[in-house]
């Protein structure tokens, strides 16, 4: 599960790493005469530590050990393709039939298995660099990369399609996500009706998520106007300090509360509406707080379209209800 870094450690590193990426690929396109996409010329990727990976041939043996890499390879129709998921994966079902890893294990396991591609995150980079260095001296390619926003969220799709020849596949699921996202705006109400929304990124922590994570892009897309949008990021991640007596000076304004619920936010309904203090708040007193699974509004995964029905569904039931038809 990730820790909240949607998921990059440090929010600016990663933008810097992101022109980083962009200026790499720009010289492949000049070193290549015409670029990654000459018929003959392998797809080029750069990860977020800077690796630039020639794709001569799709990777065929994945080990992935973030829960998302794992998702979206299911999405991409590679099942037979994963040899080997994080010891923490749940989705899709199918991962209960395959082997687990972890980054505390011994480099042996991996290379036993055969991987020809392992995928991580920056968390494991910058963490256990001796087990990523093991990897790729037994001659393992490893490619971390966690998208910090929606936009990188697509390139990274298609990162993943480029390491395993389906690109094509990645650019669909892109275009699906993007034009489903377009038919809910269509429908949502003018924003002077729209409603106010706080959402809970950490209670026992007073903390909510920043401007551009996904999490209020999903509330956004559902047409949320988030109550909290003046919150600044907690050592550059996209989670942000709020305290109580910022949530309470915003009490009459907050027509909906949000909480995210899973590992790193074991909240119920029950400790929300007897928190001290939150009687006064709108959205408690008019019994309007509800909580959302973290794994739908925090993960760079198709399902955060589900996320976005979800909040829209508690938002405007009766808009909702007749959207999904055209879905």
């Amino acid at each position: 599960m990730t820790m909240f870094r949607p998921y990059k450690s440090i929010l600016n590193h990663y933008k810097h790493m992101a022109l980083f990426r962009h200026l790499v690929l720009v010289l492949v396109f000049a070193v290549f005469g015409a670029g990654i996409c000459l018929a003959g010329t392998p797809p080029v990727i750069v990860d977020d530590k800077g690796r630039v990976i020639h794709v001569k041939q799709p990777f065929k043996r994945i080990i992935s050990l973030y829960g998302a890499h794992t998702e979206n390879l299911f999405h991409l129709g590679l099942e037979s393709e994963i040899i080997g998921v994080s010891v923490n994966d749940t989705f899709p079902p199918q991962v209960t039939d395959k082997k687990t890893f972890s980054f505390h294990d011994d480099a042996e396991k991996f290379v036993a298995a055969r991987p020809d591609l392992v995928l991580i995150r920056p968390m494991i980079d910058n963490g256990y660099p001796n087990f990523v260095r093991q990897l790729e001296r037994y001659g393992i390619t490893v490619v971390s990369l966690q998208p910090a926003d929606v936009t990188s969220m697509f390139a990274y799709w298609r990162d993943l399609g480029r390491l395993t020849g389906r690109l094509e596949r990645a650019e669909q699921l892109v275009a699906d996500f993007q034009k489903k996202v377009g038919v809910i705006a269509s429908f949502l109400p003018p924003e002077k009706h729209r409603k106010k929304v706080y959402f809970e990124a950490i209670h026992s922590r007073m903390k909510t998520f920043t401007h551009g994570s996904m999490a209020i892009y999903a509330l956004e897309s559902a047409g949320g106007i988030n109550a909290a949008a003046d919150a600044p990021s907690s050592r550059n991640t996209n989670i942000a300090n709020y305290s109580k007596e910022k949530i309470l000076s915003k009490a009459h304004e907050i027509d909906v509360f949000l909480a995210q619920k899973g590992i790193m936010n074991p909240v119920t309904i029950e400790q929300i509406l007897n928190e001290p203090g939150f009687h006064i708040v709108k959205a408690v007193k008019n019994s309007q707080v509800y909580l959302i699974d973290e794994n739908i509004v925090s993960r760079p995964v198709p399902r955060l379209l589900q996320g976005i029905l979800v909040i829209g569904n508690l938002l405007y039931p009766k808009i909702f209800a007749t959207l999904e038809k055209d879905l």
